[in-house]
């Protein structure tokens, strides 16, 4: 006999979740929302990075609250333990990892989404099409046909894995969707990729099933761009050995120096062999809003599928980012799946269907389109494309300052905004200066004044400024480059005074 649940005596039986008092929660949402706007006024004030104290720290350890605070509470906790200690990237000093700064009303956008809580599978409702419309608009600014078709993803790397998905789907030569990967161990699939690939494409062949080996990793050229001749010839003698080409990743904006591969030359070589042509523009993609800086990104009309980030160098806050697929319907042929549950109905909510999470993995999905929506009204893709180029601008200036010092030796081309640079002096072995650079760039983080970050070029140890800052002024960066000298020389003296040990 079925048993039932009884509510009778329960007080909280028909309570909500809602706040008893809209009043109150209305005044306690403007008292956040002046205390961001203060938060974000103030950043050039504030330290760039700090570290969190012990107590903070230790703070995060507690047991699961069996019993609430209250909202006043709760956010009174966010604004003392977590708000000041981020990595710092809306910081205009904030040069690392490529991250980027976020706007204030795309983060408004965000909150807008998050009180709306739309479910962006598809579905007969606005969200939806404010996500196909940001998509059409960011195709058109890239120079993909109005035939494309795209999603919005977390990051570069849940974009690239979809790309590369749908490349496996139409390039393979079977059924990847019913056999799986096992065909392909009869004729292992070949991807190619520079050496300088950001690791989101390791991630998304290993996710794949393809594994590690499936990557043929290409030279690159003295100004770390992908080798074309080399590529050639490893597509040859793949073929010759029985192995099955499938993709060419090529790079625009490679993670360390911003360099941008030939995608002139190398698409002849995709289409000659058939081969996927995708490209990883990850930040330096959207250069392209700057007419000024279009040109150095002529062939990207050529690829199969693109992928990048708008939290990058569109100053979205995250997530954001983008994939789209020239051939709009290979992302429905590689992931739509028919169920009773989720059918296109004739009328009514589900009219619209499941358009959006039919050409990825996921399907709950977040309106994140409406933080870019609403930017791309406010601001325009001009003045967008504006701020892009300053910050091309400020790296060619702080590459110049650092060619003009003494003590500081630039160790990479800087084709866009990517600066790669070391501390120097007289005497001193690169294995010396290896630790110098890497005493300098702790130095600098933890005295708050800038967050450059690093890297290694030629085994070197490097200090690495990547701009894709809106609130960077040139004289943050100038800034920089008197810390580092000053800490250099500091750490040189201080070595020579006690043996040669890094304090």
């Amino acid at each position: 006999m079925a048993q039932h649940v009884s509510d009778q005596g329960d007080e909280h039986a028909d309570d909500s979740l809602d706040p008893s008092d809209w009043d109150t929660f209305r005044q306690t949402a403007h008292d956040a929302i002046d205390r961001m706007i203060d938060h974000l006024k103030s950043l050039r004030d504030q330290p760039a990075w700090q570290p969190m104290p012990k107590d903070i720290r230790q703070s995060f350890e507690q047991p699961v609250p069996t019993e609430g605070i209250g909202n006043e509470a709760a956010l009174d906790s966010f604004f003392q333990r977590v708000l000041p200690y981020s990595n710092g990237n809306q910081h205009p000093r904030f040069w690392g990892f490529v991250q980027g700064t976020g706007l204030p009303l795309a983060a408004l956008g965000d909150f807008l989404a998050s009180m709306m809580n739309a479910h962006l599978a598809g579905f007969d409702q606005a969200p939806a099409r404010v996500e196909e419309e940001v998509i059409r608009w960011l195709a058109e600014l890239i120079g993909f046909p109005s035939s494309s078709r795209g999603l919005l993803t977390s990051g570069g790397t849940m974009a690239g894995l979809l790309a590369m998905a749908v490349a496996r789907h139409d390039r393979a030569g079977f059924d990847v969707r019913e056999q799986g990967v096992l065909p392909s161990a009869k004729r292992p699939i070949r991807i190619y990729a520079s050496t300088q690939t950001h690791h989101w494409l390791v991630k998304s062949v290993e996710a794949l099933g393809l594994g590690r080996g499936c990557i043929h990793e290409i030279d690159v050229d003295d100004q770390y761009r992908l080798r074309v001749d080399v590529l050639a010839r490893a597509i040859e003698q793949d073929i010759r050995e029985g192995k099955s080409p499938l993709a060419i990743v090529a790079n625009v904006g490679t993670v360390q120096t911003g360099a941008i591969d030939p995608l002139q030359a190398i698409a002849p070589l995709a289409r000659t062999h058939r081969l996927w042509l995708h490209i990883d523009g990850a930040f330096g993609l959207l250069a392209r809003l700057s007419p000024k800086l279009a040109p150095l990104l002529e062939g990207i009309e050529h690829a199969d599928s693109v992928a990048f980030d708008l939290h990058k160098w569109m100053y979205i806050p995250f997530e954001s980012a983008c994939v789209l697929i020239r051939q709009g319907d290979l992302a429905e042929k590689t992931f739509a799946w028919n169920t009773p549950y989720l059918a296109r109905a004739a009328r009514g909510v589900a009219a619209g269907g499941t358009p959006l999470a039919d050409r990825g993995i996921e399907l709950s999905r977040s309106f994140k389109a409406l933080k870019v929506w609403l930017i791309l009204q406010s601001v325009g893709a001009r003045r967008l494309g504006e701020a892009i180029h300053q910050n091309v601008l400020q790296a060619k200036e702080l590459a110049l300052w650092i060619d003009e010092h003494p003590s500081l030796e630039r160790m990479a081309p800087a084709p866009l905004n990517i600066v790669c640079f070391r501390f120097v002096a007289e005497g001193e072995s690169d294995e010396r200066l290896d630790q110098v650079n890497e005493e300098i760039l702790y130095r600098v983080q933890e005295s708050g004044l800038a967050v450059p970050s690093s890297t290694k070029l030629g085994k070197r140890y490097v200090l690495r400024v990547a701009i894709v800052n809106h609130r960077t002024r040139r004289s943050d960066l100038k800034l920089l480059i008197d810390a580092v000298v000053k800490h250099g020389e500091t750490i040189i003296r201080e070595g020579n005074s006690d043996g040669g040990k890094l304090s």
